[in-house]
């Protein structure tokens, strides 16, 4: 394979696409391979390269998880002790969650609690306790290790606990025990550490359905540790190579016990049919494509999505980072990784099939969705299937900062065993599956490893 082959395809896909800039590294057989197109802003361009730092969003959580493994090995964590031995004052509004669950908890989605809370503590190094201050206003959706479902929350109360243990704020403890020893000099969580560099500025589409530029660059302080960082795909690169590896910097320096390393990429809890994967580690989704064991993380910021992918005994690795959203920059980065898996690897990612339409199923999925901050909305038109997600109206409401667009309805198809594709839009390959209650009914969807509880009427 030409290095020039990624560089064609990306550059016609990201065409196709409009996609104001993009920037992919691949490591395979033992060298890197890059390409960059386009812009970092259509406001105010320049061209994006390999150093260029884009926002990663949700693959901050692997620093996070990373970091808290280190304190964990050095014996200053014990990840089986319950979180309030780390943070006492942690109140939520489910007593007994509070009492029980567990730093391990925290770190492969067990916790049960909701996705997020959208609230800004501020810009100071106590925006976190701050934040945590906050979470017992954040919904309860599960018993805790009753069930796997996706929580920014408990990432950002994570990094409450490495604040506590280290005595440090968040980003200084995670620049003191990951970024700097692995050599991420390009990884960095503040806007003022970011502007002396080149940067991409997320673009969203506006009313009149062109691209603008995203005026919030990236979330509040108290979303750092759960979605706040910022790297370019050579430090993507290099933090992949660290954790294909034995925990040893390429410096030398012993980063992490090679047992530990090998621990977050190992089963913990299982998905049921989930474009995340089969399985989380810890912070890690872990995924079969093809017959092969896949490692990753995707993330999206206003504007801005990544995706990291590694497959481990192909000793592979593929980073993507664009400034489109929220329709156009995923379906780019997750075409240019199965492009990658096939034309590298022979390994091909294949969508599921739908089933025929049934007037009668569909008839039984139709309705909203909720989950703390956000809506999904199932809708039929007698002849098939739609899904809507969105930010509900009333956050949207009142917030006073900027959040994503919503994304429009798309084909939905359903699957055997209650599972779901998303046939179109920008979710387009993403799958689910429904809940059902004791009796039968249909109660909740899960999308992106999030549960969606069903808003029923009066009537129901």
């Amino acid at each position: 394979m030409s290095d020039t082959a990624l560089s064609e395809f990306v550059e016609a896909t990201a065409t196709e696409l409009d996609i104001p800039g993009v920037a992919v590294g691949v490591w395979v057989g033992g060298k890197e391979v890059f390409a960059s197109h386009g812009v970092t802003s259509r406001d105010n361009p320049l061209p994006v390269d390999k150093d260029t730092v884009f926002l990663l969003g949700s693959v901050s959580k692997t620093f996070t998880a990373t970091a808290l493994m280190r304190l964990a090995a050095e014996g200053r964590i014990d990840l089986d002790a319950p979180v309030r031995r780390y943070v006492p004052e942690l109140e939520l509004a489910d007593e007994q969650a509070a009492a029980e669950m567990t730093v391990f908890n925290l770190l492969n989605h067990t916790a049960g609690l909701g996705v997020r809370l959208i609230v800004d503590t501020g810009d100071g190094d106590d925006a976190l306790a701050g934040y945590v201050a906050r979470m017992r206003e954040l919904d309860q959706i599960a018993p805790v290790g009753a069930r796997a479902s996706y929580s920014q929350a408990g990432y950002n109360l994570l990094g409450r606990i490495i604040e506590k243990v280290t005595g440090l704020a968040f980003e200084a403890a995670v620049a003191s025990l990951i970024l700097e020893p692995v050599g991420l000099s390009n990884t960095v969580y503040a806007p003022a550490d970011v502007m002396v560099r080149r940067f991409a500025v997320g673009h969203n589409l506006g009313e009149d359905c062109t691209l603008a530029v995203a005026r919030q660059w990236k979330d509040t302080r108290g979303n750092n540790p759960g979605g706040g960082i910022a790297s370019s795909v050579s430090d993507q690169l290099r933090w992949a190579r660290f954790h294909l590896g034995d925990g040893r910097a390429e410096s030398g320096f012993d980063v992490l016990p090679s047992d530990e390393l090998a621990r977050m990429k190992e089963p913990t809890v299982a998905l049921k049919g989930s474009t995340l994967g089969d399985a989380f580690g810890i912070s890690w989704f872990l995924r079969e494509v093809d017959g092969v064991r896949t490692v990753g993380h995707g993330g999206s910021g206003n504007g801005q999505f990544a995706e990291l992918l590694m497959v481990p005994e192909h000793r592979f690795a593929i980073t993507v980072l664009s400034n489109s959203g929220p329709d156009d920059g995923m379906l780019f980065n997750q075409a240019v990784v199965r492009w990658a898996l096939k034309h590298y690897l022979g390994v091909i990612d294949r969508q599921p099939v739908p089933l025929p339409h049934d007037v009668v199923r569909a008839r039984e999925v139709v309705g909203d969705y909720d989950i703390d901050v956000m809506r999904l909305t199932i809708d039929t038109d007698g002849e098939g299937l739609t899904i809507a997600v969105g930010i509900k109206p009333e956050i949207r409401a009142a917030s006073d900062t900027e959040l994503p667009p919503d994304l429009p309805a798309a084909g939905l198809g359903l699957l055997p065993d209650d599972e779901y594709v998303v046939t179109g839009g920008g979710l387009q390959g993403q799958r689910g599956y429904f809940t059902r209650d004791e009796r039968g009914a249909i109660v909740g969807a899960d999308l992106a490893g999030r549960l969606f509880t069903r808003v029923l009427d009066a009537a129901e």
